[in-house]
């Protein structure tokens, strides 16, 4: 069995009385992109730094290729654990060169080889003579990529490095530096708050809480099978409608729905996304009988529809009970509010959840 590039065992760290990374443990093979994804303060920077060596753990160690790096008791320095970094601020040094940069700190007859080929790949090799503050944002971000992957590190620490971009930039400069990294074969700890670039980057998505990892896997499993309503929540707006258990089944207006090992009387959450309601325009209250994926149609009336380009986002008060639902349909479709509506929704896209 292959030997894990990075290796995060049980990891504490407390700040304050607080205790801000609890019990982390993660692994990251060579070549694999890892995220840690949450919100603001759920500990994921805290645990970078922490593999980083510019923070201490108070309990849990880490290994890097199978050799202990750091734990309670001992702590290998940031300049000895061969991991590279790359933060928001690029911290390029702005009276060096580009190709100056890139081969600062390096050592050895082949320094100019390497530094002209980490340029070559990042597209940054017409520029070897510039300075940073000649250059765009996007520039620098390639710059600071072959700078950080300059002494061939084995791990790469990426902390909201693309936040500084704009939109339409950082999406072209995600995959320019995924597939540097790639082709390198690097180990890389991505740390976000962006569901979006987590899954377009990344491997495996550990999704983070309050200094817990509450799930981890692949970005398809784990925005289809999310562990609880707000790990769905984290991932894409939603719906929710209430129901409870009767017979490992929930009725609701919209039919029923399973909810196996769920005991009788739990009261539970049914999360939606706005992509999985569905209208039923030829229902009109009388229509077809529903195809057991889709359910029983309710009816709602349009509060309001605002056009988003490639669809329209429609907001429904519903009549069983005056709750609003949300659904994302073909933009050709802007109803007027007032208008009423039979909705459905896939019962096969739905999760359920005991209700918190």
């Amino acid at each position: 069995m292959q030997t894990p590039r990075l290796e995060i065992k049980n990891i504490v760290k407390t700040f304050g009385g607080r205790q801000v990374v609890d019990d982390v443990s993660l692994t990251v093979m060579p070549g694999q992109v890892t995220c840690l994804l949450g919100p603001s303060g759920c500990g994921k920077s805290t645990t970078l730094r922490i593999v980083a060596g510019v923070e201490k753990q108070d309990s849990g160690s880490i290994h890097v290729d199978g050799t202990l790096v750091c734990d309670a008791g001992f702590s290998l320095p940031p300049e000895q654990r061969n991991i590279g970094l790359m933060f928001q601020d690029f911290a390029l040094f702005p009276h060096l060169t580009v190709a100056q940069n890139v081969a600062f700190g390096l050592k050895g007859r082949k320094v100019t080889d390497r530094v002209h080929m980490l340029l070559e790949k990042v597209g940054m090799s017409r520029h070897t003579t510039d300075y940073p503050d000649q250059l765009s944002g996007g520039e620098q971000q390639r710059v600071a990529l072959a700078r950080a992957l300059a002494p061939k590190p084995r791990i790469m620490l990426m902390d909201e490095p693309f936040s500084g971009l704009d939109d339409r930039l950082r999406d072209d400069i995600r995959d320019e530096t995924l597939a540097v990294l790639k082709s390198e074969g690097t180990a890389v700890l991505l740390v976000t708050h962006e569901p979006g670039e987590a899954m377009r980057m990344a491997d495996e998505i550990a999704l983070m809480r309050d200094g817990k990892i509450v799930q981890r896997g692949a970005p398809y499993n784990i925005y289809n099978a999310p562990v609880d309503v707000k790990a769905a929540a984290f991932f894409s707006d939603i719906n929710v409608i209430h129901g409870k258990v009767q017979g490992a089944l929930t009725s609701t207006p919209f039919g029923q729905f399973l909810a196996p090992g769920v005991p009788d009387g739990t009261e539970v959450d049914i999360v939606i996304r706005p992509q999985h309601l569905k209208i039923d325009f030829d229902r009109g209250g009388r229509g077809p009988n529903p195809t057991p994926e889709d359910g029983t149609a309710a009816r709602g009336v349009v509060e309001r529809a605002r056009f988003m380009g490639a669809s329209s986002l429609v907001e429904f008060r519903m009549d069983f009970d005056g709750s609003i639902l949300r659904a994302i349909v073909p933009s050709v479709f802007l109803p007027k509010p007032g208008m009423p509506l039979w909705i459905m929704i896939r019962r096969d896209r739905c999760f359920v959840f005991a209700h918190k």
